[in-house]
């Protein structure tokens, strides 16, 4: 695994260091982070369109970073993501995603696959493996029905989504970059079960992969330990986020429409949360996970700056070196099929 490094989208800003990448990337070096996943949609980090048609420009793009000892770990498109799929009761609420001319659902998802398409080629020309991004949602209105939900209406909406994803999915196998949906509510992939709802309506197609982030499973109740061992072979990102789940006899998952410090669900800095970090770095250890360890600050108590500065020593202290041998090797011996045999009863 790689890290620490940090996602860029909640600092930047118009106010310096976080107006223009190179400083931003400095100040991420000053608190210790070894590595920047960069909101693709921010035009004070990166040109998009120009990385994607010039490897001369990704080439200065990454060198920028490099000079203060910084790696690209990803490209977000959530943001372009979220609009190849918008409910039209959702769009007046996405406009501020997309230029101010692109105003329609139609429009949206026009410009967000456009754009996705040129995240994923900005990401092979810096020679990047994986995409953060969201899928978009068309039935998340219906998620607890009243009335019930019509029949074959899910289907058809995993047919619709597939059918809005399964080229940029093509696009992203001629690219060699996985996309990682990040798997959220309000998303209509939100768990396991609708990740594997949508797998088949793309065949399930090897560029379908997962971005992982247990914030949003502790707000579901969701055992987000399990589905490291259900989905592991999916994952090809991760977000270092925490949160806590504190239902009352007042609000429970839903929030009752309250600000984030009255919820019963909310995001936390890393460590100030309920979510087991030493289980999960375990887990991904074992699986093999050798993407990056990317912290999400998002907290209603604390300060970016110090959930900054405090996640970069998080995560090195959950960091695994893998062995390189087994921990009892020394009582171990050579193999002899006699006293195999023997052990066995056999002789």
């Amino acid at each position: 695994m790689k890290g620490p490094g940090i996602f860029l989208a909640q600092f930047m800003s118009d106010t310096a260091p976080f107006d223009r990448f190179d400083t931003a990337c400095e100040w991420a070096s000053d608190l210790d982070y070894v590595g920047v996943q960069v909101p693709s949609w921010d035009d004070r980090c990166i040109d998009l369109r120009k990385a994607a048609e010039s490897t001369d420009y990704c080439a200065e793009f990454a060198g920028r970073a490099a000079d203060h000892g910084i790696a690209i770990t990803e490209l977000s498109s959530h943001l372009q993501g979220q609009l190849v799929a918008v409910h039209p009761a959702y769009s007046e609420m996405f406009r501020a995603f997309a230029p101010d001319d692109v105003t329609t659902p139609e429009e949206m998802c026009a410009w967000g696959t456009e754009q996705v398409k040129l995240c994923l080629k900005a990401s092979e020309n810096l020679g990047l493996t994986a995409m953060p991004t969201f899928p978009g949602a068309l039935m998340w209105h219906t998620v607890y029905p009243w009335p019930q939900r019509p029949a074959g209406l899910v289907d058809a909406g995993f047919a619709e989504l597939a059918r809005r994803w399964r080229p940029i999915l093509d696009y992203a196998e001629e690219c060699g970059v996985d996309c990682a949906f990040e798997i959220h509510p309000g998303e209509d992939l939100h768990d396991g079960a609708s990740f594997e709802a949508f797998l088949p309506h793309v065949d399930d197609h090897e560029r379908a992969c997962m971005l992982y982030d247990p914030s949003h499973f502790v707000l579901q109740c969701l055992d987000y330990l399990q589905f490291l061992e259900l989905y592991h072979d999916r994952i090809k990102a991760f977000h270092v986020k925490d949160a806590e789940f504190r239902p009352d006899g007042r609000t429970g998952v839903y929030g009752g429409y309250q600000g984030w410090q009255d919820r019963a669900g909310r995001f936390r800095s890393p460590g100030d949360g309920e979510v087991d970090f030493g289980a999960i770095f375990s887990l991904l250890s074992k699986f093999g996970y050798d993407g990056w360890a990317v912290v999400e600050w998002e907290c209603c108590f604390k300060d970016a700056a110090q959930g900054a500065a405090e996640g970069a020593p998080f995560v090195m202290s959950h960091m695994i070196e893998p062995p390189e041998t087994a921990f009892d090797d020394f009582a171990g011996a050579e193999r002899d099929e006699g006293a195999i045999r023997r052990v066995l009863g056999l002789e």
